[in-house]
């Protein structure tokens, strides 16, 4: 059974920093697309980063970009999100999810934006204080 779990979410001020885990377990993590997604209250759910077992990683939003760093650990089955110079409008409920093995499109294109993803992880609360 294919099981994603996040952790790291909590209560930081802006300014501040977490590490997002996402730890994938039923797959073989040597194929995959792993992408983490948020959702504010009342906002429809977004993109933050994906990251392909072959073609490395990109970052969704130009909000996010050299704030937000996706990295992989394939060894430990896990993919980080290292977040830094957080502010309120961060604050959400933080996904991961992940296509596995890589579909066609993904592995042709070297895009992981165009995965479309098989399962989700339960969530991690972000909450922003300013």
């Amino acid at each position: 059974e294919v099981q994603l779990v996040e952790s790291g979410g909590g209560l930081v001020q802006a300014g501040g920093s977490l590490r997002l885990s996402c730890v994938g377990s039923g797959f073989t993590f040597d194929d995959y697309v792993i992408g983490w997604f948020r959702q504010a209250p009342g906002k429809e759910r977004e993109g933050v980063s994906c990251i392909s077992s072959g073609e490395g990683s990109t970052t969704s939003s130009d909000s996010m970009k050299g704030r937000f760093t996706i990295s992989s650990d394939n060894a430990e089955n896990t993919v980080y999100l290292q977040m830094n110079s957080l502010t309120p409008e961060d604050t959400a409920v933080y996904y991961c999810a992940v296509e596995r093995p890589r579909s066609i499109v993904v592995a042709g294109t070297g895009d992981c934006k165009l995965a479309e993803y098989d399962y989700w992880g339960q969530g991690t609360q972000v909450t922003v204080s300013s």
